[in-house]
Formats: structure tokens, sequence, C-alpha cells
């Protein structure tokens, strides 16, 4: 006799799952759900407090995780969330192992919760270092909403308004610059300059790929902002990489006036390995190459000491010093902006992530120290807390109270506000 499923005897269709089986089967699959999740969720969250590795190149990989939770944690805790909710749809809660991976789901979004209030008490930080090294009160605004239409779409208004892949040396592609600035500004505003120096372990990278955030606030206020490529390792070696950037300085002093810019204020910023190259440029700045104020952010600035990874000195040799560290120190003394502070450095400003997978903050730490010891300028340095290495890529809310940081660390260096493109002065 066939066997039914209890509704006027019918018998079920072929491949069907009895009512009670798939009741039976489902808790697991929110299980599995609900487990994943939470194991997920908790090592990013984990990554996000402290570094899971800091040996190159595996913290390439521990950087990306950490930024999930130190830069983007109301998404990932919004990801977190939405996840967990369909694991308790499908019967996790009924579970003993469902329960538990939905604890610590839980558990890792009050931790990114914690970062994400961190990370928004980074203005505080800020104008922190900003009063100790200016000797007056900077108030750093609350930013905007993250993400805005504007932050988005300015820099590409902003390039094209400009000039873009403007040759500034021999050497094609790899000295190409962009200059970025407002529609509005007249052709002789006599706007200040900002030259932004890309990262990326001096082996990679390109001038469109960072501190858009930075260059279209600078822009939208009435600065004039210029983005540079220079040469690369391993192709090429030390110090090319600092000659292009001299060379790109050389033709910001020269050229920059007929786009509106001022080359009687040229400040320089970057990155990584950008901000190694914008601090020895700004110390080592002579005729035609001036630098009238710096901003750096988690940078290497002494490449005789290590940078947490065990592993620097084997880096720069594969990728760019044209010798080893044993066989020609005195080269990587040249290099290294820490040996090369002096009284008459212009003022700078140095920003690190307590939480910097890639370079280690005591490489700030004790650049800032140089400097304080010899320079006659204002030095100023903010710990960003659980800061990841590249942090200020996106607009996020760190990134822009970052930014206004700079530019009130900038107006100071200037003595004045720019007039806003648009605004009669």
């Amino acid at each position: 006799m066939a066997e039914t499923d209890g509704l006027d005897g019918v018998p079920p269709p072929a491949g069907a799952v009895a009512p009670a089986t798939a009741e039976r089967r489902a808790p697991w699959t929110g299980t599995l759900v609900a487990l994943v999740t939470g194991a997920g969720a908790s090592l990013v969250a984990a990554a996000g407090f402290r570094p899971l590795t800091r040996r190159w190149p595996e913290a390439i990989g521990a950087s990306l995780l950490a930024a999930f939770a130190t830069e983007l944690p109301r998404p990932t805790a919004t990801l977190t969330v939405g996840v967990a909710a369909t694991a308790v749809r499908r019967g996790a809660a009924r579970t003993v192992p469902g329960r538990f991976g939905l604890g610590l789901a839980a558990a890792a979004v009050v931790a990114l919760l914690t970062l994400d209030r961190r990370a928004r008490a980074t203005g505080q930080v800020l104008a922190e270092a900003l009063a100790g090294a200016l000797g007056t009160r900077v108030a750093v605004a609350d930013p905007p909403a993250w993400l805005s239409p504007r932050a988005v779409t300015a820099p590409r208004r902003f390039r094209a308004a400009g000039a873009r892949d403007v040759a500034y040396g021999p050497h094609g592609r790899e000295n190409l610059l962009d200059v970025w600035r407002h529609p509005d500004l007249p052709e002789d505003a006599g706007a200040p300059v900002l030259v932004e120096i890309h990262g990326g372990a001096w082996s990679s990278g390109r001038k469109e790929d960072e501190a858009n955030p930075l260059m279209s606030h600078l822009v939208e206020r009435g600065w004039v902002c210029v983005t540079v490529n220079y040469r690369l390792g391993p192709g090429s070696r030390w110090p090319a990489m600092i000659d292009d950037v001299r060379a790109a300085l050389r033709w910001v002093h020269a050229n920059i006036g007929a786009h509106g810019g001022d080359p009687g204020f040229v400040a320089v910023s970057g990155g990584s390995a950008g901000a190694h190259l914008a601090a020895l440029a700004a110390l080592t700045g002579g005729a035609g190459t001036r630098v009238d104020a710096a901003v750096t952010l988690y940078g290497i600035y002494d490449l005789t000491q290590d940078d947490g990874s065990g592993t620097l000195d084997l880096l720069l040799a594969e990728t760019m010093m044209p010798g080893t560290l044993t066989d020609d120190a005195g080269e990587w003394i040249g290099a290294s902006p820490a040996h090369c502070v002096h009284r008459d450095a212009p003022p700078f400003f140095v920003l690190h992530g307590t939480g910097d997978a890639i370079v280690v903050p005591e490489q700030s730490r004790a650049f800032v120290r140089a400097l304080r010891a010899v320079s006659a300028q204002p030095v100023a340095y903010a710990e960003l807390p659980h800061a990841q290495h590249g942090f200020d890529v996106l607009p996020t809310p760190r990134t822009l109270l970052v930014v206004r940081a700079v530019e009130a660390f900038l107006e100071a260096a200037l003595g004045r506000r720019p007039v806003r493109p648009g605004r009669v002065a």
C-alpha cells in the first residue's frame, strides 16, 4: 500500500521531502550560516583591535581585513546583522551551535560599533595635535554624511577643469601629472598649491589612486592640487623616485601660475611610500623645488629601521634601492627623511594609525621626535585610534575629519584662508 502524506490519502510527489524531514534539516542550514557569520565577523573585529600580522607581504591581507572593522565599521556591522537575521529565519536559534554562532556575531557587532565610536572621536585627537603644535585651539568640525554624492563626483569634475596627463619630464607615463582646479577658480587666482605623491611601496600605484577626498575638499575651498606619477621599482632604482618628485616640483614652481596657482606657497602630501618621498622632498628642497609645508601619513621615514615586518631591508633591496643595507648603508641613510632633519625644515603634520598592520607607528614617532629636536617650525603629530594603513582612500567619517584638520594646518602655515571659488574676497 502506497505511503501517503495524510492529505486525503494522496501520496506525496516523487522526490518530495516529507514535512517532518524538512523541519529537521532546516535548522542546520541556518546553523551553518550563523557559525560562518559569527566566526568571520569576530575575526574582522579582532583584526580591527590588533593587527593579525605585520610581516610582509602577509600584512597586506591583514590590513585589508582590518579595514572593514576600522574604516567601515557601520557597514560591516549592518551586513553582519543582516546575515545573522537570515540565519535566525532558517532556524539557527533552535540549535546550540547556531546560538553560539549568533552570539559570536552579536559580540562582533558590539566590537564594530565600539570601533566606530572611536573612529568618530578622531576629531578630538586631531584638535589636540594641532593645538599642541600651533599654540591655538583649532576646532575640527563634524564631518558631513559618509560618501556624499559630491565626494564621489568631485574628483572627476575637478580633474576635468584642470589639466590631465601633463608631461613634466622625459620618462613617458611615469612623468605625467594632473592639475586639479575648481571650474570657477579665476585664471589669475594665485591659489595656494598642494602636490600629492602617491604610495605603493615605491613599486606600484598611480596619480589617480590616492588622496581624492583631501584634494576634492581643498579644491572646493580655493586650492589648486597637483598629483604626480613617478618612476617605480624594480625597473627603476633610487634615486629615480625622488629625482622625479623634484622635477615635478620644478614644473609646479615654473608653470602653476597658468593654472590659477601661486608658486609662492607649495605644500606636499603623501601616504606610505608617498609620505617618505614627500618628507624627503620637503627637507631637501632647493632652488625651484622649495616646499612650504608637508603633510605625511603612515610613512616610512628611516629606511634603516624596522617597519614592523622584519623584512623592510629585503623589500627595499628587491624593489627600490640599488644595493643592500649592509653593502651601502650611506645611500640608505641619505634616502631617509629622519636623517635629513634641520632647523629650517618647513611646518610638518605627521599622521599615523595605531592599528597600522603594514608600518608601525614608531616610524612616525621617531621622525617627529627628530624634527621637534631641531626644527624652528611647528611639527604636529596625531595618532589615530585603530586607523589602518591607507585609511584615507575612502571618504569615511574619519577621513573627512582628517581632511578638515589638514586644511586647518595648511591654512595656519599659509597664514590666511583662501577665497572659495565663486565668492568675493
